[in-house]
């Protein structure tokens, strides 16, 4: 670098030579840029290459899922099918809970429980009530 520098000084002379190193180092500059960006635009590049060859392999394995839950669904719909035909041909059971008259009404409370802590059962006339809760007659 000092000898190029030393036979740039003899050649151009002192006066120019800050002139000409201010337009070399601006030259150079703008090739450092271009290269820098010429390499930018190969990594982009690479990079979109690289992408679409993993979409491809995202598509490939979507569509093997795809084949998969189909046949997967279509050998449940044959086996439901081929099971619900059987079913239907043979007679359904008859079911018949134990203990159980669906005639009654019956309460969510049981009869024992509501015993136990004095519910009532059986509905009162308004006169009862108004017996029941009568203050006693003090004599």
């Amino acid at each position: 670098m000092a000898l190029i520098g030393a036979v740039a000084l003899i050649v151009i002379g002192p006066e120019k030579l800050p002139r000409v190193a201010r337009t070399v180092g601006a030259l150079l500059g703008k090739a450092q840029r271009y290269v820098a960006d010429v390499k930018a635009e190969v990594n982009r590049s690479m990079d979109l290459d690289e992408l679409k060859k993993m979409r491809e392999t995202v598509e490939g394995a979507a569509r093997d899922v795809e084949n998969s839950i189909q046949t997967t669904a279509s050998d449940f719909e044959n086996t439901w099918s081929a099971t619900t035909d059987a079913a239907l041909e043979s007679e359904p059971p008859s079911y018949k809970h134990p203990n159980k008259n669906w005639r009654l009404k019956q309460g969510a409370m049981p009869q024992w429980y509501k015993a136990r802590n004095g519910v009532r059962t059986r509905a009162l006339s308004g006169a009862a009530r108004v017996a029941r809760f009568r203050p006693p007659r003090v004599r």
